[in-house]
């Protein structure tokens, strides 16, 4: 037990958590500390088409927004998280996966490579268990903590970038810039998913192009809790998740922390998803 208190206690400082983490306080969702690994591919290809997929790496970061962050929600209270490695969609899902899973097309704007847009948190979950009878695989969305934590892929400015947003880094509304930088373009419609360069773990278009549904529903973070391991929202709410701004969205409503969340049957034609995948199988933690 007190190598798994030192092991854990490196990790969150090396990770950004300051002061050791002391013992972990766990809700009933939370997993064990000592997964068994599966050596399961993640990627996948069906008559041509790829999915393809990023390693995410464990470690603690700081959820959320500080006080001063321009533009700052008052749900985005900040708080340690503890994520344990998986995998995450290296591009958001194209209507041509889509069109392969589901025989259909719903997106606003048209294009094999565009990301599938105009669903809702309810077609994406059919759209999964197809794509799994498919592959054999067990895709999901991700929680809103791992999209975060892979977002900032171990940054703490509002966006990976830095302190601000182009239009060159991420396709958004540039008539509204971040703070008072300087205007730019609006392309007013989605692209194709990697035109911009990808974040510093190879993930393109986490900022901007369309929103990315997430499994949890919408609720208040839980800060009394001194670090969470693994955290998946409340367990019950009206609405779901999503993240990551859109092509029409404002610079800030693209940050890092931003939160947004429809009811499970909302669609528009500037949101889409992109997959996950646990990278292990858990021992349910005996209470």
């Amino acid at each position: 037990m007190k190598k798994v208190f030192f092991i854990i206690s490196v990790i969150a400082i090396l990770a950004g958590c300051s002061e050791s983490v002391g013992e972990f306080n766990r809700n009933s969702d939370s997993k064990s500390l000592s997964p068994q690994r599966e050596n399961v591919d993640p990627n996948s290809s069906i008559d041509g088409i790829d999915f393809e997929f990023v390693a995410i790496p464990y470690g603690c970061f700081a959820m959320g927004s500080c006080p001063s962050e321009y533009d700052r929600h008052r749900d985005e209270d900040k708080h340690r998280v503890m994520i344990d490695d998986f995998y995450l969609g290296k591009y958001e899902v194209t209507q041509a996966q889509w069109q392969l899973v589901m025989g259909n097309n719903p997106s606003h704007f048209k294009g094999e490579n565009l990301p599938v847009d105009n669903v809702s948190w309810e077609d994406v979950q059919i759209f999964i268990g197809k794509l799994n009878e498919l592959t054999g695989k067990t895709y999901r969305l991700p929680t809103e903590a791992e999209w975060e934590y892979a977002c900032r892929a171990g940054t703490q400015t509002p966006f990976y970038t830095g302190e601000n947003l182009t239009t060159e880094q991420a396709n958004y509304n540039g008539q509204h810039p971040y703070k008072n930088y300087l205007r730019s373009k609006c392309l007013n419609k989605s692209v194709q998913v990697g035109s911009y360069s990808p974040n510093p773990w190879g993930l393109y278009d986490m900022m901007g192009n369309v929103w990315e549904w997430c499994s949890d529903w919408y609720g208040k973070y839980d800060t009394s809790i001194q670090v969470q391991l693994n955290p998946t929202g409340v367990e019950q709410g009206t609405k779901k998740v999503f993240r990551g701004g859109s092509w029409i969205s404002r610079a800030r409503y693209c940050r890092s922390a931003n939160r947004f969340y429809g009811a499970p049957d909302y669609k528009y034609f500037n949101l889409g998803f992109r997959l996950a995948m646990s990278k292990a199988t858990y021992i349910p933690t005996i209470k």
